[in-house]
């Protein structure tokens, strides 16, 4: 009797520690799909910033959202995603623009993304221009596509 009672708590022990292990695999795996989409939403933000330089109407409309809502750094012009790829396309608005200090944080379908925008602006007349701003950038997984649903910037003081 003793070794059956022995037994039955080997078995209840192992199933309780399978039990309680369970959840933290799944969480494990969850951050795992996390980092995979973190990295997906990576390279839709490269070729955002591609798309942006380039002027590139196709690839603008294939990454934004229907309701996109685009918040310049004023924080006083937020442009719909028709008048945000008509900013841009068949344009060359930059010399350069890089996105530095990216951080991407997703959470279901949607995404957080904040990074540094720093563009060398080509002005009416040719003239050069700096644009150095921290960016928002709220993405959603629509379709089994990450594409930008918001942004809004704010101005910085170059470093």
């Amino acid at each position: 009797m003793e070794q059956t009672e022995t037994c039955s708590r080997r078995v209840l022990l192992a199933g309780m520690t399978a039990g309680l292990a369970a959840p933290m695999l799944a969480v494990g795996a969850g951050t795992a799909s996390a980092a995979d989409e973190g990295e997906v939403v990576a390279r839709q933000l490269e070729a955002l910033r591609v798309a942006i330089v380039d002027g590139d109407a196709k690839t603008l409309d294939a990454l934004t959202h229907p309701q996109l809502s685009y918040g310049h750094s004023s924080g006083r012009k937020i442009e719909t995603k028709a008048q945000f790829i008509a900013s841009l396309a068949g344009k060359t608005n930059y010399k350069s623009l890089t996105f530095s200090e990216q951080w991407i944080q997703v959470v279901g379908d949607n995404a957080m993304v904040r990074h540094v925008w720093d563009g060398a602006d080509i002005l009416p007349g040719g003239e050069t221009g700096r644009s150095y701003i921290a960016v928002l950038q709220v993405w959603l997984k629509d379709g089994g596509q990450w594409r930008l649903l918001a942004r809004q910037s704010c101005p910085l003081k170059p470093a």
